[in-house]
């Protein structure tokens, strides 16, 4: 039974989050990592040292709290039950995957869309990207909701959940506790996204100290951006898309963005719905000029933000089926 308990983690903390969705309160373990950083980056901002060797610490210091403060939690609740350490670590899980709020914060823009309000579907898509909302028309809202779906799944599902993998895999090739190392790269995945969200910005405040949390972030989706585009390939198959389309134009534009992990899982979903995004954006500093991913595709419509919906709810299921199947071969 021992051997399984990674697996009913991972199962358990996946389901959790498709019902419930992400939970939402102070102690969130991403809310506590995201205080912890401002601490860090309050005390390193302003020093006459150089930035970008304080951001390296400050990346090794939020990652060392945040996994040592994960151990004497789990070290704690072994002690009280191992039961207890069990339904901690499904908690952690279920934490630190974000599938279901993905889909949520897109359906007050498809509402509005739906009652012809415009200003209302601006305001719901400016809660979940950083672009300047006021200037989009409908396309540009329904593209700026396609493009957070198609990047966020990897970010917020597919390298927690492959890096939560790994650490299993690497638990059993080292014996130690598989579950345990899961949740530790899990953690160190989860400091580098929130790193690379809070202070990864290119500002000219930010650019040194955020240098750091920025290329771990960027390291650590290297791997899951590039496997999206297999495992999209299976979901746009088993969702009624077009798997072939996608593969072909995300070999061609995937490595059109400045990021060099986010236009994977953008292009494939262009060619998968033959839709166009991506495009020049204006954001709050002034107007980027971002290249088209599928650029020989119409504008997206409405219907085609509940078809991402569903190709991602697809392809999640897929990986939720595939990685615990890795697992229990290596076991």
């Amino acid at each position: 039974m021992e051997d399984y308990i990674p697996l009913i983690i991972l199962i358990s903390g996946f389901l959790f989050d498709l019902i419930l969705g992400d939970p939402n309160y102070r102690f969130h373990p991403v809310r506590i990592i995201g205080r912890l950083i401002d601490l860090l980056h309050y005390f390193f901002i302003g020093r006459s040292v150089n930035m970008r060797f304080s951001g390296v610490l400050l990346t090794l210091l939020t990652i060392i709290i945040s996994v040592t403060v994960y151990l004497f939690i789990i070290m704690l609740l072994n002690l009280a039950h191992p039961i207890l350490a069990i339904l901690m670590n499904i908690y952690f899980v279920y934490s630190l995957i974000a599938l279901k709020d993905l889909f949520n914060h897109c359906r007050p823009v498809t509402d509005a869309l739906k009652n012809n309000n415009l200003l209302k579907a601006r305001a719901s898509v400016a809660m979940i990207v950083g672009r300047d909302v006021n200037s989009l028309d409908e396309n540009g809202v329904i593209r700026a909701a396609i493009e957070t779906l198609a990047e966020n799944f990897v970010d917020g599902f597919l390298s927690p959940v492959f890096w939560y993998s790994a650490g299993c895999l690497i638990g059993i090739y080292v014996d130690i506790d598989p579950a345990f190392s899961g949740i530790v790269l899990l953690i160190i995945f989860k400091v580098a996204s929130t790193l690379d969200s809070m202070i990864g910005h290119k500002t000219e405040e930010l650019i040194e100290i955020g240098w750091a949390g920025a290329r771990l972030d960027d390291l650590m989706n290297f791997i899951p951006a590039r496997l999206s585009l297999i495992l999209l390939f299976f979901g746009a198959l088993f969702s009624g898309l077009h798997p072939l389309s996608g593969l072909k134009i995300s070999l061609r534009d995937r490595l059109k963005h400045d990021s060099p992990n986010s236009a994977h899982s953008e292009s494939f979903v262009a060619g998968a719905i033959s839709a166009r995004l991506g495009g020049p954006v204006r954001y709050p500093e002034g107007l980027k000029e971002k290249p088209w991913l599928g650029e020989e595709f119409p504008d997206p419509d409405l219907l085609d933000i509940n078809r991402v919906i569903r190709l991602l709810l697809i392809t999640a299921l897929i990986i939720v089926a595939l990685f615990p199947l890795i697992i229990l071969i290596v076991i």
